[in-house]
């Protein structure tokens, strides 16, 4: 098996591990909601936008990458 192939199993079988935790717990525990996230709820409108949250998860993908990642 090559190392595309490889990678793709591996993402997988992580997405289904995730699939999981959110299913039994019924969101990621520790995550949104951070000071920075934008929330407007105006009547029957509400607008959620994970700013800070999406800035962590980027920092906390990028230093396990660069961790486990070919050098």
């Amino acid at each position: 098996m090559n190392d595309f192939a490889k990678t793709l199993i591996f993402f997988g079988v992580v997405l289904i591990a995730i699939g999981i935790v959110v299913s039994v717990f019924g969101k990621i525990p520790g995550l949104g909601r951070f000071p920075g996230d934008i929330y407007v709820r105006k009547g029957s409108f509400t607008f959620y936008f994970p700013l800070t949250t999406c800035l962590v998860l980027s920092l906390i993908l990028t230093l396990v990458f660069s961790l486990f990642g070919k050098k």
